[in-house]
């Protein structure tokens, strides 16, 4: 993994079952981005099932869940707040979308973090 500077071996035969999938490619990258720059959706008011909801995003391994969940924690860090939980959360999801738009764009982390940052200016 780019961020962190890590290598990850999994033996061939384990591949399909741990779910492991081929990195986004340009399309998906659009796809991401287009995520990132849309309306925030629809979320519960209690924080518990807020949490839960997007947990299962994130461990779905789907990019674009994972892109949700950044955009919509974001968009609620600048109106509200987060508490810690979320805000680690919100962290983590980023990582793991950093982590993919790097190798995908073969480009660097600052750079990608300055665009994402962009689509949240107000």
């Amino acid at each position: 993994l780019p961020i962190g500077d890590m290598k990850v071996m999994i033996p061939m035969k384990s591949v399909d079952e741990l779910g492991l999938r081929q990195v986004s490619n340009d399309e998906d990258v659009k796809r991401v981005y287009q995520i990132l720059q849309g309306e925030q959706t629809t979320m519960s008011s209690n924080w518990n099932r807020r949490y839960r909801a997007n947990m299962e995003k994130i461990k779905s391994g789907d990019i674009f869940e994972v892109a949700e969940v950044v955009r919509n924690l974001t968009i609620r860090e600048n109106e509200k707040g987060l508490s810690t939980g979320e805000r680690k959360m919100l962290d983590n999801a980023r990582q793991i979308l950093l982590s993919e738009l790097v190798i995908a764009q073969d480009t660097t982390e600052e750079e990608i973090v300055e665009k994402i940052a962009g689509f949240f200016e107000q």
